[in-house]
């Protein structure tokens, strides 16, 4: 019997007053995948991943991780059966070091309870935890900086390094290179693509930058007025006339006469 996606929804929606923001969207993301959910601004981009991630609750339809049904359950329980979203944990503990937030993660994750008076030395394992995940993201260089101190870029990179100690099977990036410098974004990508690299691991990704979505992305997923309005490989979707239209701005015979002078 084949397992089941990691992740889906199915059917689901949310209406706030007489606004529809999420539409019956239906869709299933398998193990081992990036995929990039687009669409022009208001389209129910983040108001979807608010609802995968627990931080809205659905008007109807659900979620499911692994096969279970996820939608009544909060944004702690979720992040707990291994659903992490950057930004959900932003500046955990913002007057302490780098190495000590993904500590207090990883010994959160190990179901031992934050003690912030306990001595370093009686939590070696956990330190080497943090070391470990550290490396991944490229931070061991900064594991003593101030986490308040970090600049933007870095910070990026510690809520990685908090999804990854909290043993998150899906990760969640919403707009990741919003804000970064010029010299910053490309250090966030190859963050991004090494993640993805490891086939234990999901990921969905909400992004504007079309080079972005092209490097990175196994399949793109349109959400235009709140529904899904296309879901393929990253070539037929953006040639698709719906995504020219609702996501480019291009009318459809513009995009086909685009295509063709430059075919």
């Amino acid at each position: 019997m084949r397992e089941p996606p990691v992740l889906a929804t199915e059917d689901l929606t949310i209406r706030f007053g007489g606004h529809v923001a999420v539409d019956a969207v239906t869709c299933a993301f398998e193990r081992g995948t990036l995929t990039a959910i687009v669409g022009p601004n208001g389209a129910g981009k983040t108001t979807y991943f608010n609802l995968v991630s627990g931080q809205l609750k659905a008007s109807a339809g659900t979620v499911r991780l692994n096969g279970e049904d996820i939608t009544r359950l909060g944004v702690a329980d979720r992040c707990e059966r291994g659903i992490g979203r950057a930004f959900q944990l932003t500046n955990l503990f913002p007057s302490l070091s780098v190495r000590e937030n993904v500590r207090l993660v990883a010994q959160s994750r190990a179901r031992r309870g934050f003690d912030l008076f306990s001595r370093a030395s009686s939590h070696v394992e956990l330190i080497k935890r943090a070391e470990h995940v550290l490396a991944e993201v490229r931070l061991a260089d900064k594991r003593d900086v101030t986490v308040s101190a970090l600049p933007h870029g870095d910070q990026r990179k510690l809520e990685v390094a908090l999804m990854i100690a909290l043993g998150a099977q899906v990760l969640m990036f919403d707009e990741p290179t919003a804000g970064m410098s010029v010299d910053e974004v490309p250090v966030i990508l190859d963050l991004i693509r090494e993640l993805k690299a490891d086939k234990d691991r999901t990921i969905l990704l909400v992004e504007h930058k079309m080079d972005v979505i092209r490097t990175l992305a196994d399949r793109i997923v349109v959400l235009h007025n709140g529904a899904l309005v296309a879901d393929g490989e990253p070539g037929e979707v953006m040639r698709s006339a719906i995504v020219q239209e609702a996501y480019l701005g291009k009318a459809p015979d513009a995009a086909a006469a685009t295509e063709t002078a430059h075919g």
